[in-house]
């Protein structure tokens, strides 16, 4: 298994352009965001257990396996988008469409950035990459 840095270097490596680092550090976030939120939408047995929190789950078992600063900043990072998609739950918006559209404009800023730098997103090299693009955009704040 690669090591975090590993994983972050490698990234790294198609995200060079200014203009599709700056894509990225919006449309990575709410692609996040945006999926949480079709997963909530998704009905669930439980009120408080729902499709969005079991993914958040196992995608903080591979961070934290990665590292435990990793595992940490993405709890830090999970929790506010929570609960967003919670307060927009309770305020009976449409969180479904609203993610749906999220979704598929973020997408689209997403492959912008990587038309203007030239190289395919890395996620289409391995899967795993679409859970480090989050870490590599939040891990700037974790640098001193």
């Amino acid at each position: 298994m690669r090591s975090l840095e590993q994983w972050l270097s490698e990234y790294a490596v198609s995200h060079q352009h200014p203009t599709n680092k700056k894509i990225h550090n919006i449309c990575v976030p709410l692609i996040m965001f945006s999926l949480l939120g079709m997963l909530w939408a998704i009905p669930s047995p439980h009120e408080y257990v729902n499709w969005a929190i079991v993914f958040s789950l196992i995608c903080l078992i591979f961070y934290f396996s990665l590292a435990l600063k990793a595992g940490v900043l993405m709890v830090s990072v999970l929790i506010p988008m929570v609960g967003g998609l919670y307060l927009i739950e309770k305020n009976q918006w449409p969180l479904l469409w609203i993610s749906v559209g999220i979704f598929i404009v973020s997408w689209v800023g997403q492959f912008i950035g990587h038309k203007i730098e030239g190289k395919k997103p890395s996620f289409f090299q391995d899967l795993q990459f679409l859970l480090i693009g989050p870490l590599w955009v939040f891990q700037k704040f974790t640098r001193s």
